[in-house]
């Protein structure tokens, strides 16, 4: 039998702004990602979504990007490899402390926004972020998008690497996601987007937007909290596996 995991970014609100609605995705999905404050997320509603993650036996994992929350952690920042490695081990050490506080275990890491693309395609991105999850706990899981640096460097490096492909985006001819600057960068339609996953999971292909069909690793699906429908987007994608016979769970540490 098939497994997938199916991943939410989430905790994303801050002060006046309300991102998502994570009680309403979270009984559809098997991992949650964080964010750890830089991008989105204060301590309140940081420590609400790990109450939230436990009460659906859902895996949680850290968030970090670039500290940016004005442009939601979305612009491209050039920093040092010693710079990178110091925010991703602030940020994931911080989510873990809530993650402690809350007798729950801390199970990945995911990058957001720009410092995921950077790390992509950027060797020394993609290196910090793995040198700063290992230097917090190297049991931690590192995801990353489907054929980039940032999981053949994280495996170099001895961590486990899960590889996401995503339910709500559009893909170019090399790999990488559709900028979302770009028309067609996201997938308005659930049933389009279930109609990419089930050829991303089954027949590891996916077309791109100008249709030509890649090879993707899909071992985690991620699905955008920010995205409007969110909700109906995980419940779709959620039936259309199981319709499948394909079961949903979270990666395993060593898999």
């Amino acid at each position: 039998m098939i497994s997938i995991d199916l991943n939410c970014d989430m905790g994303e609100s801050y002060g006046p702004r309300i991102v998502g609605d994570d009680a309403a995705i979270m009984p559809f999905i098997s991992s949650v990602n964080i964010a750890c404050g830089f991008h989105g997320g204060d301590p309140t509603v940081i420590n609400k979504t790990i109450e939230l993650a436990k009460r659906f036996e859902v895996s949680i994992g850290a968030h970090p990007s670039f500290q940016d929350l004005e442009n939601f952690g979305r612009t491209e920042i050039l920093l040092s490899e010693e710079e990178i490695f110091l925010l991703v081990v602030y940020q994931v050490s911080a989510l873990q402390g809530l993650v402690k506080l809350n007798s729950a275990q801390l199970h990945h890491v995911k990058p957001h926004g720009a410092l995921y693309n950077m790390s992509a395609r950027d060797k020394s991105y993609a290196r910090a972020i793995a040198r700063a999850v290992k230097a917090v706990d190297p049991a931690l899981i590192l995801f990353g998008l489907s054929g980039s640096k940032s999981i053949a460097v994280a495996a170099d490096m001895g961590l486990t690497t899960c590889s996401e492909v995503f339910a709500d985006r559009t893909y170019q001819d090399d790999g990488s996601l559709t900028p979302r600057s770009h028309a067609d960068a996201m997938i308005n339609d659930p049933a389009d987007a279930v109609k990419q996953v089930l050829m991303m999971v089954e027949d590891g292909r996916v077309k791109t937007v100008s249709g030509k069909m890649i090879s993707v690793k899909a071992e985690t699906i991620c699905i955008h909290g920010d995205t409007p429908g969110a909700a109906d987007y995980a419940r779709s994608i959620r039936a259309g596996l199981e319709k499948k016979g394909i079961k949903i769970g979270p990666i395993k540490a060593g898999a």
